[in-house]
C-alpha cells in the first residue's frame, strides 16, 4: 500500500492519522477495480477478470501475511502462488535478495532450482537417505539456510542493486516482511515503518548496503538524519517485538483452548491439504486478533481526544443544557411548524 501512496496512485483523505486494516483493504480493492485495462481483447479481458477475482479472494490475507515462496536463482524469481497475482495486478515489482553465489559449486548443486519450501523438504529427505552423497548434499543445503538466516546474501545484494531501476518504487521481501524499497543515486533504501520511529518525523528511509541490517537513516530527501533520541527508538522497537510476541502467544493460547477435532478430518487427507486447513484457521485467528487490537486502539484514541479537546467539553455542556430545557425546544419546534403551515411557496 505504501508503494501506491508514494506513487500517488492511491490517495487518502487529508489529515487522516489513523486508518484501519479494513479501510486499507477497501482502498486497495477500489484501486484494483479502477485499474482495469480499457482497450484489451476478449481473451485478455476474461483473463484479467479471473486474476482480479482470485486477487480479491485473498486480499484479507494482507492483514496476516501472504504466502510468498522465494527461489534462490534470481531476485525476482518466486514460486508462483495465487498471492503473486496481487503484485501483478497492482503492477508492483517484487524482489528478494536470498540468492546462492554461483561461484560456490557445491551449494549451487545442493540447492538447484528449488524454492524454499522444496529445499526444506529436500533436506529432510536427504537426511533419511542411505545414500551418503545425498546425505552430504542435504547437509550442504542445510548449512546454506543456517548461514544465510538473514535471508539476504552479498551476491543477492549486488544483484538487487543492479536489477532495481533508479527511482523505482518496489517491494522487498525478507524474513516474512514486505518493505517498500527504492533506489536513489545507485543506493537502495527501505521505507522506515517501525513503530519505534513514530515520533521521528524526519526519519523516512534506511539504506540497504549490507546483509546485517545496519543501515543509515535518512530524511525524505535522502540526507543523513540519525534519530534524535536513539533510546526512544530502541524502546519502540522493543515494544514492537513485545507486541509481536504477545500476538503469537495469544494465538497459541487460543489454539490450545480450541483443540482440533481430529475425528472430523476425513481419512486419507494429504499432508498438504491438512497443512492448508491449519494455515487457514491460523489466518482467521490472526485476522480476528488484529481487528480486536485496532478496535481497542481506536477506542483509546477517541477517549484521549474526548478528554483533551475543549470542543468536546462545550458539547457536553450544551448537551446538559439540552437535557435541562427539553420543553422549550419542543415549543420552538411547534412554532416553526405553525409558520411553515401559514407560509406559501411561489412557483
Amino acid at each position: 500500500m505504501n508503494v501506491l501512496l508514494l506513487a500517488w496512485k492511491v490517495k487518502l483523505p487529508p489529515m487522516m492519522e489513523i486508518i484501519t486494516a479494513e479501510q486499507l483493504m477497501e482502498y486497495l480493492g477500489d484501486y484494483i477495480l479502477d485499474a482495469k485495462p480499457k482497450e484489451i481483447s476478449e481473451i485478455q479481458r476474461l483473463n484479467y477478470e479471473q486474476n482480479m477475482s482470485d486477487a480479491m479472494a485473498i486480499l484479507h490475507k494482507l492483514q496476516t501475511g501472504l504466502d510468498v515462496n522465494v527461489k534462490f536463482t534470481g531476485v525476482r524469481v518466486f514460486e508462483y502462488t495465487p498471492e503473486c497475482i496481487v503484485f501483478d495486478l497492482l503492477d508492483i515489482p517484487l524482489y528478494h535478495g536470498w540468492l546462492v553465489d554461483p561461484q560456490i559449486a557445491d551449494i549451487v548443486k545442493a540447492v538447484g532450482n528449488c524454492s524454499y519450501n522444496q529445499l526444506v523438504e529436500k533436506i529432510i529427505s536427504c537426511k533419511q537417505s542411505d545414500n551418503s552423497e545425498l546425505v552430504s548434499e542435504g547437509f550442504v543445503a542445510e548449512q546454506f539456510l543456517n548461514n544465510t538466516a538473514t535471508q539476504l546474501t552479498y551476491h543477492g545484494l549486488c544483484e538487487l542493486t543492479s536489477a532495481v531501476q533508479e527511482g523505482e518504487l518496489c517491494v522487498f521481501f525478507r524474513n516474512n516482511h514486505f518493505s517498500t524499497m527504492t533506489k536513489y543515486k545507485g543506493q537502495l533504501y527501505l521505507l522506515v515503518t517501525d513503530q519505534g520511529f513514530l515520533t521521528e518525523e524526519k526519519v523516512v528511509w534506511e539504506s540497504l548496503h549490507n546483509v546485517d541490517g545496519d543501515g543509515n537513516f535518512c530524511d525524505s530527501e535522502f540526507h543523513l538524519r540519525p534519530p534524535s533520541d536513539p533510546e526512544t527508538v530502541y524502546r519502540g522497537q522493543q515494544d514492537q517485538i513485545d507486541q509481536d510476541y504477545l500476538m503469537a502467544l495469544s494465538l497459541q493460547q487460543e489454539q490450545q483452548s480450541q483443540e482440533i477435532n481430529w475425528e472430523e478430518i476425513p481419512e486419507g487427507i494429504s499432508d498438504l491439504e491438512l497443512a492448508k486447513k491449519l494455515q487457514e484457521e491460523e489466518d482467521r485467528r490472526a485476522s480476528q486478533y488484529y481487528q480486536e487490537q485496532e478496535q481497542a486502539a481506536a477506542a483509546q484514541v477517541q477517549q484521549v481526544q474526548g478528554a483533551a479537546s475543549p470542543a468536546s467539553g462545550r458539547q457536553s455542556g450544551s448537551s446538559e443544557r439540552k437535557r435541562k430545557e427539553p420543553r422549550e425546544k419542543e415549543k420552538e419546534k411547534e412554532k416553526e411548524k405553525e409558520k411553515e403551515k401559514n407560509s406559501c411557496v411561489i412557483l
